[in-house]
């Protein structure tokens, strides 16, 4: 019984850090690019981002990459929260046929839950690129006048809070499952006849 109040207080904790997890900043990318000519420098940022997971969906729905959007709206957004809703449901209904079947239900959903790990893993793959910069050296005739300039570009990204909410409620929240669901198959084994119908 303590080990179903244990996960049950663990999944409180990840669906506190989902809410800033989706909402605030989860990365931050600048790309910048700058001419140089004759020692003088020009500089013009191309790209000026700060976006959160909900921001990166919308933009994503705007970009008209539906299929994506809708692939991280579902596993980031839809899934944990009807796990919570599942899980609290089973949280109240102890000792019921009702709760075995809602475990049930949120260990075969618990697969699904993995792609939240996976949209994290993206994101930090994305922000590999970080510091990537490409020059290149120019030479251009005026009036019979040849002028050298070279042009290079910096891509800059960098983690937000965001990014750090989500991963510990996907921590939190694959260890509070675990917890709760063992809580109940050793229930099970040891007194199958006290599950009511």
């Amino acid at each position: 019984m303590i080990k179903k109040h244990v996960g049950f207080f663990f999944n409180l904790i990840a669906i506190g850090l989902f809410i800033p997890g989706i909402l605030l900043p989860m990365f931050s990318l600048n790309m910048a690019m700058t001419a140089n000519v004759s020692g003088a420098k020009i500089t013009n940022t191309l790209i000026d981002k700060n976006l959160s997971l909900l921001q990166t969906i919308q933009e994503l729905w705007q970009d008209e990459r539906i299929l994506v959007a809708l692939l991280i709206f579902a596993f980031s957004v839809c899934i944990p929260v009807v796990k919570f809703i599942l899980l609290t449901l089973a949280y109240t209904k102890k000792h019921t046929r009702l709760e075995v079947i809602v475990y049930n239900v949120i260990s075969k959903i618990g697969k699904w839950s993995m792609a939240d790990v996976f949209v994290v893993a993206i994101f930090l793959a994305v922000l590999s690129t970080n510091h990537a910069e490409t020059a290149t050296q120019q030479q251009m005739a005026i009036f019979g006048f040849k002028l050298d300039f070279i042009v290079s570009s910096e891509t800059l990204s960098a983690l937000g809070p965001g990014f750090f909410y989500f991963t510990g409620y996907c921590l939190l929240s694959l260890l509070g499952t675990a917890i709760s669901s063992s809580s109940t198959k050793t229930k099970m084994v040891s007194t199958p006849s006290s599950v009511e119908t």
